[in-house]
């Protein structure tokens, strides 16, 4: 069975120290392996408490970012390597392994035509440098793909698979999420199959970002994508219940589930479960 792990998005509203302990807490309860910590803004971050926080729940962690948009990486490289230092910083030093997220581009930029191939070089350079960095660390890297209203850069996973080929680390692989699939795909099954090569982590998110099956999201399509590219990474569970400024602000989440974070995060993960052992991931 995959590792499970939980966004703590789905228990509160922001990070810090205490709502993020209480978020930890949480994902052991429910029965996750592990949370994924929005590490948005680095500068705040406070390790030990959380470091503490996770050996008491006997789970581990990953982060998820944002990149700012004064860090859009192929307008400020530099800029944006070095707000991913500052997080994988703050990861190693609460013990995680995995950084994904939107780590090449800000959310809600746009230059009216699609990626150059300038850009995409540029982000190539610069991911390969922050990779050997992740590397020192024992951190490894996801590049996700989302919809084209959050970003020009990377939509569809075949369009982050060249990427993912050409920065070549074994620490650096493709982050896949169900909501912008749901957005940007033919279907859910190819995609998964065709990019099984560098695939590492999966974001199960509904199409309402809500209770997990209760949308219009394929889910049949998804886990059997799943177990035909011999899916071996985590399964995270994505719901949101708070506004979150940051969050609001890169993907315009205006009207968050009505649902009670208990109750999206333990249906999300008894679904997970179920369609998992369905089809013998």
């Amino acid at each position: 069975m995959p590792l499970y792990g939980a966004n703590a998005f789905i228990w509160i509203d922001d990070w810090t120290t205490e709502k993020g302990n209480f978020a930890i807490a949480e994902a052991a309860k429910v029965g996750f392996d592990f949370v994924e910590i929005p590490l948005m803004r680095p500068w705040d971050f406070e390790p030990e408490p959380h470091k503490q926080a996770l050996a008491r729940a006997g789970i581990e962690a990953t982060a998820s970012v944002i990149l700012p948009r004064d860090s859009h990486m192929p307008d400020y490289p530099q800029k944006g390597m070095a707000f991913l230092v500052s997080v994988l910083e703050n990861l190693e030093a609460v013990g995680g392994t995995k950084l994904c997220g939107c780590i090449a581009f800000a959310g809600g930029v746009f230059t009216g035509q699609g990626p150059t191939q300038e850009e995409r070089q540029t982000v190539i350079d610069t991911l390969g440098e922050v990779a050997l960095e992740a590397k020192k660390r024992g951190i490894s890297l996801g590049l996700e793909c989302v919809n084209r209203y959050e970003t020009y850069m990377y939509n569809a996973l075949e369009d982050a698979r060249d990427t993912v080929k050409a920065v070549n680390m074994d620490n650096f692989d493709l982050h896949g999420d169900t909501y912008h699939m749901n957005i940007e795909e033919y279907n859910f099954y190819d995609p998964l199959v065709t990019c099984a090569d560098v695939l590492g982590y999966m974001h199960m998110s509904e199409s309402h970002r809500g209770r997990i099956g209760s949308g219009t999201v394929n889910w049949e399509e998804v886990f059997r994508g799943l177990a035909d590219a011999d899916y071996k990474g985590p399964l995270v569970l994505e719901s949101f219940s708070g506004n979150n400024v940051d969050l609001m602000a890169a993907i315009r989440l205006w009207r968050p589930p009505k649902e009670s974070p208990d109750y999206l995060a333990r249906e999300g993960l008894k679904f997970l479960r179920e369609w998992s052992e369905n089809v013998g991931l």
